[in-house]
């Protein structure tokens, strides 16, 4: 069994991230993040730190505008294209989940997709479903990077995704498609999921579920890519895998915390970088 270290791929990441946006730095060329934080939900504010964090540690100017919960859809439109309109500002990023009064859909579709680092552009989404060059989700884009570091060969692999979000399920399907894989996925109306992970070699999970993937659902050998994240009563952080159970049994497993979740935001700052050569016609 081999953890796969996503904290120490990201580090690296980071670092490379931090020497060439020192180099744009040379040619007077800043790299700039925006994000559209609305109301006061605990985990999106842990969130927002980690990402301000990250970026100060790689040279990214970041501006967080925090917003009260009760604030117009129209006001946040506005923000965003007075962000789009900023040459300072390369990256627009606007925090999931948002207030129930405000459509996801239009505030997400207002960002321009030339600064939507986060991939949830209908734009992005469709040239990444066709299989062209755009800015990918950062979870399911962390994910790829760091199978492809520990020379995962994907081609012909039976794959179940577990979990159809916009944000994580969807697009890594998407993403295992293009690499030779046959992704399975699955969702909450799915019946029988164990007779769905059972025969995956690879299983990549993400839905807030403590264990939902327990040893008897899991062949041996199999690959466990554990995306989800979730507090338990006694405050200790887990996946969505039992992973003292399952790990055994796995070929490589992602341990919770500290491997999908460093390399999201790594990802995050990766897009960013990449939003700003493409805003200032730099090879990338």
């Amino acid at each position: 069994m081999t953890i796969l270290d996503g904290k120490a791929l990201a580090n690296d990441i980071e670092k490379d991230i931090k020497k060439e946006i020192h180099e744009l730095a040379t040619e007077n060329i800043s790299v700039g993040l925006a994000v559209v934080l609305i109301g006061d939900d605990p985990a999106s504010h842990v969130y927002v730190a980690k990402k301000e964090k990250s970026c100060e540690q790689s040279g990214i100017y970041s501006v967080v505008h925090k917003m009260p919960k009760d604030i117009s859809e129209a006001k946040v439109i506005k923000t965003i294209e007075m962000m789009n309109d900023n040459p300072n500002i390369n990256g627009i990023l606007v925090q999931l989940p948002l207030p129930t009064h405000i459509n996801k859909d239009k505030v997400l579709e207002a960002v321009s997709p030339i600064k939507d680092v986060d991939g949830f552009h209908p734009y992005n989404v469709g040239k990444l479903n066709s299989g062209l060059e755009c800015f990918v989700p950062c979870t399911p884009l962390g994910v790829m990077k760091l199978l492809a570091h520990y020379d995962i060969n994907l081609r012909g692999l039976d794959v179940c995704v577990v979990g159809a979000s916009n944000i994580v399920g969807k697009p890594l399907a998407s993403l295992l498609l293009q690499e030779g894989a046959t992704p399975t996925l699955c969702h909450i109306d799915t019946k029988d999921l164990a007779s769905h992970t059972k025969k995956a070699d690879l299983i990549a999970v993400g839905v807030g579920y403590p264990g939902l993937i327990s040893k008897d659902m899991v062949k041996e050998g199999a690959i466990i890519i554990d995306i989800g994240i979730n507090r338990l009563e006694s405050g200790k952080l887990v996946g969505d895998v039992d992973y003292e159970k399952v790990a055994p049994i796995s070929s490589y497993i992602t341990p919770v915390p500290g491997s999908v979740g460093p390399m999201t935001i790594a990802m995050l700052l990766l897009n960013t970088l990449k939003a700003t050569k493409l805003q200032n016609t730099k090879q990338l």
